[in-house]
């Protein structure tokens, strides 16, 4: 029989979830309505007072090309740098699931790169193609190809997708090994005995039993790619060139804070928020229903 907590009075978890709530209202509601408030205002230029709108930024930024253009970018850049984060790390960690020896030492150094900060991140590869020093553009120019992601948008597209998705295979690394430990070893065994090879084993019995952790990193990675990658295009390519690699988080600063257009930067934020709501919403929907668990 299953025991469950239970409470008197109301007292008592109300003092429990105070913090919680309070803190979700502080960081979250009340910049979220702060944001909603202003989308509908256009500030003066001097910031003393404000026009109100209604829907006119939110008009504007849909009729908007390079918005529009915004957009496309964020979803390409988005589905690159999740499928770049998680299928190298789960080739990784099947890898490593294998190992005898030195098993320790293999995944204390795949974890390592975790550790370091997105905008340290965009630094690092920054320098490491940067046209005048960097080594991997000068053996790139060795071998013959002419390598300028300050020019080319679809090398600096590229550059910025490696480079947000470096750091975040330690962390896909770390679930997916987690959940292959968690894997049965009589089933494997089972099906090795009937003459199933390795990879047929993985793609008929272990990669459906990995399908929940699948499914949560599926999420993660695309909240990720949407928000926490500010700092690695902020660093290397600033948005650049000519609008290549500015997603929407980078395109509510550039018009927020450098454009100093708050109206407009408010009404992105907002749209942002409905975007990655929306996924998250469809994604529970849809692709959890494939989730074995």
């Amino acid at each position: 029989m299953e025991k469950r907590v239970t409470f008197k009075g109301w007292l008592l978890p109300l003092c429990l979830i105070a913090p919680q709530v309070a803190i979700s209202a502080v960081f979250f509601f009340y910049p979220a309505g702060q944001a909603i408030w202003q989308s509908l205002f256009i500030p003066d230029p001097f910031g003393l007072s404000s026009q109100f709108v209604g829907m006119g930024n939110f008009d504007f930024l849909l009729s908007d090309p390079y918005y529009r253009a915004a957009f496309r970018t964020t979803a390409i850049f988005s589905a690159l740098v999740t499928l770049a984060a998680m299928v190298p790390a789960l080739f990784l960690a099947v890898m490593a699931d294998r190992l005898v020896k030195s098993a320790g030492a293999y995944r204390t150094l795949l974890i390592w790169p975790y550790a370091v900060a997105p905008a340290v991140a965009g630094v690092l590869w920054m320098f490491m193609f940067n046209t005048r020093v960097g080594v991997v553009a000068w053996y790139l120019g060795q071998l013959g190809y002419d390598w300028n992601h300050v020019l080319n948008g679809q090398e600096a597209m590229g550059l910025v997708v490696v480079a947000s998705a470096w750091g975040r295979i330690s962390y896909n690394f770390l679930f997916f090994f987690a959940a292959l430990q968690a894997v049965p070893r009589s089933v494997i065994e089972a099906a090795a005995i009937d003459g199933a090879r390795f990879w047929r084993r993985f793609f008929t019995i272990v990669l459906p039993l990995l399908s929940p952790t699948t499914f949560f990193l599926l999420v993660v990675n695309i909240v990720y790619a949407f928000f926490e990658t500010f700092g690695v295009i902020h660093t290397i390519t600033a948005g650049g060139p000519q609008q290549a690699t500015t997603i929407l988080v980078y395109k509510v600063y550039a018009d927020g804070f450098v454009g100093q257009d708050l109206g407009s930067s408010a009404a992105q934020s907002v749209i942002l928020l409905l975007v990655v709501g929306v996924l998250t919403v469809l994604q529970f929907k849809y692709i959890e229903k494939r989730v074995h668990y």
